[in-house]
């Protein structure tokens, strides 16, 4: 059985030893750890480990540990089960980059993730994901009771891969799983319509994507992934929208990944990506 555990405290001495020497005893064969501390003396440390438990359970595992470990160090942690995928639910709007990059990758097995569906206020790409073997949901906005009713209790993370609709606060606190959103980084310089050809304008150099964790707040939850590309005065504002779908795909499909691989820890509106 493969296990993950994720770990956040204050930094202390014996964090990792205590850690480690549980898991050892209990049967476990460390794969992989990873640590990170913001200060050795008093700031906050974050943990990864992945590990292989050949008898026993997750669930007992989990009582020991809170029992054991957890609360000497006052920890915030998560015991997640690597063998079995991830529910993920993608929303999509009338473009298609994003979408289509997830459903290939998936296909190809590089996103260990199960799709119940996708829902689209427009029905435009029913048979591009019935093509994938895939429900497809055609929900027009406003109706956030059907899309909420489709979601809830059906999914383990939903990916916004281009859904150009503001999601309420209700919404987001009802649906009870992490959201991942991902949009060009000229905000907030260029918020709205037309961004790229208001950049062009601007005579920008560079472009850009940001995949983040949704809140109420627009755009502004934790980042998880970003990337860039250099332009010139010779990329016209069409190359720079072909540049910048791009950049938005692999950037999606690089956060999505680190999401369902348990490899995000967030800390305020702060991630640490192991």
């Amino acid at each position: 059985m493969n296990g993950r555990l994720l770990i956040t405290c204050h930094d202390r001495h014996g964090i990792v030893a205590a850690v480690a020497g549980f898991l050892a005893a209990s049967g476990a064969n460390i794969i992989s750890s990873d640590q990170h501390s913001t200060d050795p003396e008093g700031g906050e440390f974050f943990m990864r480990m992945e590990f292989n438990l050949e008898q026993g359970d997750l669930a007992s595992l989990g009582r020991a540990f809170q029992q054991e470990v957890a609360a000497q160090f006052d920890m915030r942690w998560r015991l997640a089960d690597g063998a079995a995928p991830k529910r993920m639910a993608v929303l999509v709007s009338k473009e298609d980059h994003c979408l289509v990059d997830l459903l290939w990758r998936h296909r190809r097995g590089e996103l260990d993730a199960t799709i119940p569906f996708v829902a689209s206020n427009h029905p435009d790409w029913i048979t591009d994901v019935a093509g994938f073997g895939l429900v497809y949901h055609h929900v027009p906005f406003p109706n956030e009771p059907e899309l909420l009713s489709l979601l809830k209790g059906n999914c383990d993370l939903i990916v916004l891969a281009r859904y150009m609709r503001i999601l309420s606060g209700d919404f987001l606190e009802q649906v009870g799983v992490p959201i991942i959103n991902i949009h060009h980084s000229f905000l907030p310089a260029f918020a709205g319509a037309n961004p790229y050809q208001r950049a062009y304008e601007r005579g920008v150099k560079i472009i850009g994507a940001t995949a983040h964790y949704v809140t109420e707040e627009l755009d502004a939850g934790p980042i998880i992934e970003q990337d860039v590309a250099r332009v010139s005065h010779r990329e016209h504002s069409d190359t720079m929208v072909r540049l910048g779908r791009d950049i938005e795909r692999t950037v999606l499909a690089r956060a999505v990944k680190w999401h369902l691989e348990d490899r995000v820890l967030v800390h305020g509106n702060r991630t640490v990506v192991f």
